[in-house]
This record gives C-alpha cells, structure tokens and sequence, in this order.
C-alpha cells in the first residue's frame, strides 16, 4: 500500500515486559506459553494440561480464558489435588487454541462445570503413571506406594522420590485410560479458600491483557463502522485523515456474515492504520464517509415495541407445554395478568475489545482477549484461507467478557488489516464503537396470565413471549432448534399442573449475541416479578407463596429458606424501605436473593444490601463463588436499574458510559452470599446471579411504594410522588 514503509518480520517476541520471570504468573505469549529452556528440561508430558520437568517444577496449563472469574486458579486446583502436587511449586500457564482442550468456550457458567472429571482424570493418569515409575524403580508393587505434595513414599521401606526425579521413566508409562479419582475426604485443595494466582501479576502490572500487546513493527487501526445495522459503504474520502503525522494508510474491510461451518460477522467499513492508538483514532474520526444505510435506516426504538405489541396475537412455537392451561384459566376464581418489557443491553467489557494479527503468505499468528480461541482460529483461518493449523491463537488476560469476547470480529478484522498493510496491527475499538457496533441482549415482550384458586392456589399459568432469539441469529434456517432455544430460561420451576410457555419469534434485525445469562435475565424478570403479583392476589407472603409451590423442588426451597432468614425477611419495615424476593435454578446451579431498597418521597431509588443463597454442588473456591455472585449481583443490579440500549433513525443513541451507566462504587449494594454445602459436581456461578437481581429489586420497589414495575430499567420509572397499592 502506497505510503506504508516495509516492515521486518520476526520469529517471536513475547509482549510487553516479559522477561526470564515468564512473565511471573501472566501469559506467556508463545505457543502454549513453552520457552525453549522449558521444552528442554520438561520430560513428562502425560496430557495437554502437564508438564512435569526433571527439577520438580510443574507445569499446568489453562485451556480456559481468564477473564476475572478464577479459572487461573480453580481449574490449576483441581489438576493438582488429584495430582498430588506441592501447590506452591505449580507454575500456571495459559494455552492457546488447541484442539487437544476439546472445548476451548469460556461461557455458560461451564468452565468449572464441564472441566471438573476431564481435569481430574488428567491429575489421576499422570499420578498413576508417576507412582507405577517409582514402584518399577524399587521393585515394589504400585499399592504399596502413596503420592503426596509432589513425592511418591514407599512407606515400608521409607524412601521417597521426588516427581521431577522419576519424570523421564513415568513418561515411558502408559497413560491409564480408568485411573481412580480420589474421594471428597482425600481432596484438599478442592473446598480450599486458596490465594488467587492471577493476582500477583494483576496488581504489579506484569500481566498481560489483549491492549498490553506489543510486537516489533505493530501498527494500531482504528475503524469506521456503518452507523446503521447493515449499511454499506457508499463511498469515503481519506485524504484528510492521511495527511495526518503517524497515519500510515487506509484500508476499506468488506462486510462478511456467514454462520455454517463458520460464525463470522463483521459489518465491514474503513480501517485508519496509524503508529499509535491516538493517531488512528483521530485519523479515522477524520475519514469522511457516506453511508448506505440499508434496510434498518427507519428502525427505532419505538417502532420495535410496536412490532412486539402487534405480534402477541401472532401464531407461536411452544416452549413447555403441560396440561391444558387455557381451559384451566376459564374455570379458575381468580385470573391474573400482566405484561412485562426489557430492552436491548450491551455487554461493555471494561478493557476495550481489541485484537493484534500479524498474518505472512503462509501463517498467521493472533493475540487477543478471547473467550472463544477456536472460533477465532477457524474465522480468521477461513477469510485468509489458510488451513486452521496455521493459525496460532494467543490467548491474553481479558478485562471482562459477559458474553461479547466469544464473537471472532475483532480477531478477524485485526487479520484483515494486518494482511492489507504486510505489517503487524492491532485493531483498537473506542467505547463508541463498542456500544454501537456491537451484539447485544435481546428486547423483549412477555405476557403472562395466571389463574388462582379461591384460597390462592396456582392452578394454571401461560406466558408468551416476543421478540428475537440469539440462536435464531447465530443458526439462521433452523426454526425449531428446541425450545429451549425458542427464548431459553423460560420454564418455570414452581408446581403447576396446567402450563403453557410459548414464544413468537419477532426480529427487527439488531445483531444479537450472549449477554451474560442471555434471555434468562429477561424471562426471569418476568416470572419472578409475576409470581410476587399472584402472591399478592391469592392474599399470601412472597416467600411463603413460593414455598409452598415449591414442595417438589428441595433445593430451591433450601437456598430460599436460607436467603430470607438471612435476610431478615418478615421484619417490619420503615416507611420508603421494602424487601423484594427471586428465585433463579441454571442447571444444577439455585440460587435465591433478597433486596433491600430505599426509595425516598422524590422518587430516588437505592439498593442497600442484597442476601444471596446459592447450592453450586461440589466448591472449588470459596472465595471465587462467593467474589463471582458479587459480581454478577453488581451487573445485574446496573442494568436492571440502569441500562438500556435505544434506537432512533435506525442508530444506537447510546455512546459510552455517560449514556449507559453502571453502579459506582458508592452506589453497589452490599452483598451477603451464603452456600449451601453441595457434594454433587461443581455447577455454574458466573450467569446465575444476574437473572434473579432485576426481579428481587421491582419486588421490593412494589414492597416499598406499591408501585410496580414492569419495564426495564428501573431507572425510568416514576416512583416519586402519590404511591398506591397496584
């Protein structure tokens, strides 16, 4: 390209300040984060996930994405209790996109969940074969022989040896296909309130995320995306912007959508490729473009909730159908209805997203804050076409996820640009960009309908919902995919015998993507809030109503029963005080929150304290359950209160965090989280906390005012002045 001077190539060179430390506990920015001096030294290798090398030091590798939540530290647990290991010797390593992990995705609450057995029989095989080397090596039978804090002890006899001193002959064992998992009581690691990992690194700037990458000769780029969801370039005029000092070139990017056999979006636009990331950002606010907006120019925000409210009455696909609830709704004392509406929400990660490429003829090698390696490594592989095993895949610490980090965007457009200019790039976007150009949380439209006997029972229940579907988006042509992909978490938990659940698909073309918990954060908010209305109606207490709907499900009662004693919950209140309650179950993952909220004569709303209970099954980490439910409270909480993304002559109105806020620090409610001793495996805590926040908090705005609400956000609601029982 024309005014971009010819830059050298270079084999490898880690990011940033690394250094004969590997970077302490950070990343390590090279393939699956070996040196050379490692590879040498390391001589067993049972499994992808360990490296035991002849002095002693082990290795364990992350096939998961460190985003804030502890797998750095939890899933390194798990490999080294049942490995036996001396913990404080375990060196931690992140691994890059590798099909030996099998499932690289980091979402889903799944990290912990799906990791637990394949990570604990990769700690057992690689025990196993250690204690069947030393056993060989003194002659004696393998049971006679014990492992503990990185040794094998042949207590008869009293000796011992080292894993480091038996690791060349264990590798020449064969690695067991059933080896035996220890029992809960011999775990201890497992359950153990261990120091986070990542957080040395993280607090002396050491570690390194996606923004810290710097690789000789790397050029930033910064783009201008279409301002109207599937709007094109039209035409652009850049002279201004390359006049500018530092700015190296202009690349015009092709939209690409495309979902089978791989998941690429991108809307195209004009790229800015500059030396740093001001000049790029101010070269591309210089590029003057004129924009088709295509089909979704006249789209807003307004005319999407009319969409939704003439689609209640079109035909639906059924989500969970039990009994007949129509003809039990005609026959009950009392009928009950309300409609609920959320809007659409973006995830806003607080590092911004940002990718770096550096694509030869041959090869191309990616450093990126990803939450999905794989998916990354096949898009970019297949716009480059290039076999996938030429693309390297570097994982990086991430600044938040919540769902947006799993799209291959970014990764992409870094490949572009990088292969347009013959020079490294990392592609840098503004909080603008973000909240505009982004994938976000569907809006959605849900009535519910509900019949109550004369003394309060539940008799029948119906809820239709509309709107768009994540999945409807990412698998175009495949209507049906379940239902519980129709608008997923919205089957309900409480005991009816006569339940519908439907959904009428409505889509007016937002680009839609995860959102940590997804819809479950919208169905949820409707059913719990509904639930406390028809407590109201059959004339009982919240937690009392659901308690008894809830005589089949223990569990659920349990964390329940746990959250409102916590809580408090039946005390008086003063005036402009209430407690609201909610309820939410993700697989084998419930969880149960109790708000407290403060809403003065003018209206203004606080969140004091939350009381949370949550059953997680088998804990890896205390503190990281207890630091992830905090966190998803906090997130919840903002955009419940808060958030939402509108649209006005089809663009996003919102531009950055003064238009969409999140709770401050003095804003945050305290968070109370109490867990329920589990022994089954560890189930998800990232998403549960989100959905069941909105609900608990409307409750307890109704608790306190008697006015309720039924739109998000909170924030929009007048709830000053004359209040009134609803």
């Amino acid at each position: 390209m024309r005014g971009l001077a010819k830059l050298s190539r270079r084999d490898f060179m880690v990011a940033g300040v690394a250094g004969a430390a590997g970077l302490l506990l950070g990343i390590e920015l090279t393939s699956r984060g070996r040196t050379g001096a490692q590879r040498r030294r390391t001589t067993f290798q049972p499994n992808a996930w360990i490296d035991v090398a002849t002095d002693g030091e082990i290795t364990i590798w992350v096939a998961k994405t460190e985003m804030g939540q502890g797998v750095f530290s939890s899933l390194p647990a798990i490999v080294a209790d049942e490995l036996d290991a001396d913990w404080e010797r375990v060196h931690i390593r992140q691994a890059d996109a590798d099909p030996a992990y099998g499932n690289q995705w980091t979402a889903g609450s799944a990290s912990v969940h799906e990791s637990w057995e394949p990570l604990r029989r990769a700690g057992a095989a690689a025990r196993e074969m250690l204690v069947a080397a030393a056993a060989a090596a003194w002659g004696v039978a393998t049971v006679t022989c014990r492992t503990e804090s990185g040794t094998v002890v042949h207590d008869p006899s009293g000796r011992r040896a080292g894993y480091g001193e038996l690791a060349e002959r264990a590798s020449r064992v064969p690695v067991p296909k059933l080896p035996r998992l220890k029992s809960a009581d011999e775990l201890h690691l497992v359950g153990a309130a261990l120091p986070r990992r990542d957080i040395p690194a993280k607090t002396n700037g050491t570690a390194i995320f996606g923004l810290d990458v710097r690789i000789p000769g790397m050029l930033v780029a910064a783009i201008a995306r279409p301002p109207v969801f599937g709007g094109r370039v039209r035409r652009y005029d850049a002279s201004r912007a390359v006049a500018m000092p530092g700015v190296r070139g202009v690349v015009e990017l092709p939209p690409i959508s495309t979902a089978r056999p791989v998941s690429i979006r991108i809307p195209g636009g004009v790229a800015v490729v500059a030396d740093s990331t001001w000049t790029a950002v101010r070269g591309c606010a210089a590029v003057d473009v004129e924009w088709n907006d295509g089909p979704n120019g006249a789209l807003t925000s307004a005319g999407i909730d009319g969409m939704f409210e003439r689609s209640l009455g079109s035909a639906a696909l059924d989500v969970e159908r039990r009994g007949n609830a129509e003809a039990t709704l005609r026959r009950a004392a009392i009928v009950h209805e309300a409609a609920y509406r959320v809007p659409y929400l973006a995830q806003t990660p607080p590092e911004p997203l940002n990718a770096t490429a550096d694509v030869h003829a041959d090869r191309c090698e990616v450093w990126a804050p990803t939450q999905d390696p794989v998916a990354a490594q096949r898009a970019i592989a297949s716009v480059l076409g290039l076999r996938t095993d030429s693309v390297t895949v570097h994982v990086t610490f991430v600044g938040g996820g919540f769902g947006r980090r799993l799209y291959t965007d970014v990764p992409v457009e870094a490949a572009l640009v990088s292969r347009a200019v013959g020079a490294p790039v990392q592609v840098f976007w503004t909080r603008e960009d973000d909240l505009r150009h982004g994938f976000y949380r569907p809006a959605a439209l849900q009535r519910l309908r509900a019949g109550l006997s004369a003394d309060g029972t539940l008799l029948g229940w119906e809820h239709r919902i509309v709107g768009p579907t994540v999945e409807s988006q990412a698998n175009p042509g495949d209507p049906d995919k379940t239902g519980e992909y129709r608008f997923g978490g919205a089957r309900i938990w409480y005991a009816v015998a006569d339940a519908l659940t439907d959904y009428v698909p409505a889509d007016p073309g937002v680009p839609l993507g995860w959102w940590r918990s997804v819809e479950s954060s919208a169905t949820t908010f409707a059913i719990e809030s509904f639930v406390d209305e028809l407590a109201l109606a059959g004339r009982q207490d919240p937690v009392a109503f659901r308690l008894r709907l809830l005589q089949q499900h223990p569990p659920l009662r349990a964390v329940l029963q746990l959250a409102a004693q916590r809580a408090r919950w039946g005390e008086t209140m003063p005036a402009g005080r209430g407690r609201g309650v909610a309820l939410y179950a993700k697989g084998s993952t419930r969880i149960a929150q109790v708000a407290d909220v403060v809403v003065a004569a003018d209206g203004t709303l606080r969140v004091p304290r939350v009381v949370c209970a949550v059953d997680c099954g088998t804990v890896i980490n205390p503190d990281q359950v207890a630091a992830q439910i905090e966190g998803g409270i906090v997130f919840g909480a903002s955009a419940a209160l808060l958030s939402e993304i509108t649209l006005a002559a089809g663009r996003v109105e919102q531009s950055n965090w003064q238009d969409y806020p999140m709770l401050r620090i003095d804003e945050a409610p305290q968070v109370e989280v109490h867990i329920v001793p589990g022994s089954g495996p560890p189930s998800g805590v990232g998403e549960p906390p989100v959905p069941p926040i909105a609900p608990a908090i409307a409750n307890a705005v109704f608790a306190a005012t008697g006015k309720r609400v039924r739109t998000l956000p909170i924030g929009r609601v007048d709830l000053g002045g004359k209040r009134h029982a609803d």
